[in-house]
């Protein structure tokens, strides 16, 4: 008796001490509210037979504050959007109109990766386990070959000509980076490993999730390629080592039809007053047509790197309009997405809503050009108001050499103009 009745008064202050804990009441209304410090190796899984890897990182400053980031070889990618709802966190994927959705376990997150601007729901389940540095789980420890080099590479289609690309690899022990650049742009930041003879390469920058594998034969050949692009494409591919691989020249892709020297159309900006080229603010002046969407990776690789000439050359006569295309037809949506981007990139020149991502309709919208082969394609028109330079597709940061290149000789494009006549 005597016993019962002291277990009756111990349950009655554990019960008074939880009701007087304001800090416990409120961690239990909020359920989750952070994530530990870690690596975490994420699995994508489109389908039953395939797995996209990632790699996630959590961190604190010395303020406390939580940091997410998708790293993809030697990129570091902000998600510097999160919140916590009950046992789950949401983290939108930059101005892409993706996010991850994430149940918090003890040992890991488990939910869905969601694209939001089909009309059917996209959703690909997604596994990440914490405190696991590997990206991909390695079945050989010792690589029996090495990829690092330039590869002429073949991605095969229904027709008898396959879409040509170059593939740039770097093999250190079993890991591998690198990109493949294409005549539209570049895969961006690949990470991945040589697998006994198996190549694996993967990334995730929130808009598109990739995976890359091939066998690496005796005669320097990459075979039985696989390409998977999130849950909708497969391609298969094969390469050939091969150090004068080239692509043809991006300069020679776009062109004005002919009896066509000028560019010209009229959009609203983001407070939907209608601009035009020939408005006065870009007469006798430098212009880069930026024609692009913020959904697009490579044309956020091309906008930071327009964003830094702007800074350089608007003084002495430089300005750019970029002409953003976007998933939807809805302005207040397409306004919202070109407003996270450029509050992202810090972009200070004029965007206008010009229409849809479909290539055929956004070519109809401008149809001075042949068409439209790539977001991003930037149009450089000189102070007369010709069209003087169509560079179509966009090689980044992540083709090394490739965006050096590139930079230094689309710098002396602009420079040269910009001095002419000034």
């Amino acid at each position: 008796m005597k016993l019962r009745l002291l277990n009756t008064i111990l349950l009655g202050l554990l019960f008074l001490n939880a009701c007087n804990n304001p800090q416990r009441e409120e961690q239990t209304a909020q359920g989750i509210t952070d994530l530990p410090d870690a690596t975490w190796r994420a699995e994508m899984q489109p389908n039953d037979s395939t797995i996209i890897p990632f790699t996630l990182k959590t961190s604190h400053d010395e303020a406390g504050k939580l940091s997410i980031a998708v790293i993809n070889g030697d990129e570091v990618l902000p998600l510097e959007e999160y919140r916590f709802e009950g046992d789950s966190i949401i983290i939108p994927m930059l101005s892409f109109d993706t996010d991850l959705r994430l149940k918090v376990e003890e040992d890991k997150l488990i939910g869905m990766y969601e694209k939001y601007w089909y009309e059917v729901p996209y959703e690909i389940p997604v596994t990440i386990f914490k405190d696991d540095d590997r990206r991909f789980i390695v079945n050989k420890p010792e690589p029996l070959g090495n990829v690092t080099g330039t590869w002429d590479v073949d991605f095969l289609n229904d027709s008898d000509t396959p879409e040509k690309a170059v593939g740039i690899f770097e093999q250190k022990g079993i890991n591998v980076t690198g990109t493949f650049l294409t005549p539209t742009g570049d895969y961006r930041y690949l990470a991945g490993v040589m697998d006994g003879k198996s190549l694996k390469l993967s990334c995730f920058d929130g808009s598109h999730a990739f995976l890359f594998t091939a066998e690496l034969g005796a005669d320097n050949k990459l075979t039985n390629g696989t390409f998977y692009s999130g849950s909708h494409w497969y391609q298969p591919w094969v390469a050939v080592q091969d150090d004068n691989a080239k692509l043809p020249d991006a300069g020679s892709l776009t062109h004005l039809k002919e009896g066509y020297d000028k560019l010209t159309f009229r959009f609203p900006n983001l407070d939907s007053t209608l601009v035009s080229i020939e408005d006065e603010k870009y007469k006798d002046k430098v212009v880069i047509v930026q024609i692009m969407g913020s959904w697009c990776p490579n044309c956020m690789d091309e906008t930071n790197f327009l964003t830094s000439l702007y800074e350089k050359y608007q003084g002495q006569g430089l300005e750019i309009i970029g002409l953003a295309y976007e998933r939807k037809p809805d302005f207040a949506y397409a306004k919202a997405k070109v407003e996270k981007m450029k509050d992202k990139f810090g972009v200070d020149y004029e965007v206008l809503i010009a229409g849809t991502s479909d290539k055929k309709a956004a070519a109809e919208t401008l149809p001075m050009l042949d068409h439209i082969l790539s977001f991003p394609t930037a149009i450089v028109i000189d102070r007369e108001g010709n069209v003087s330079y169509i560079h179509t597709g966009f090689s980044g940061p992540g083709t090394g050499k490739y965006y050096t290149q590139f930079v230094d000789e689309f710098t002396s494009i602009i420079d040269g103009l910009i001095k002419k006549d000034a």
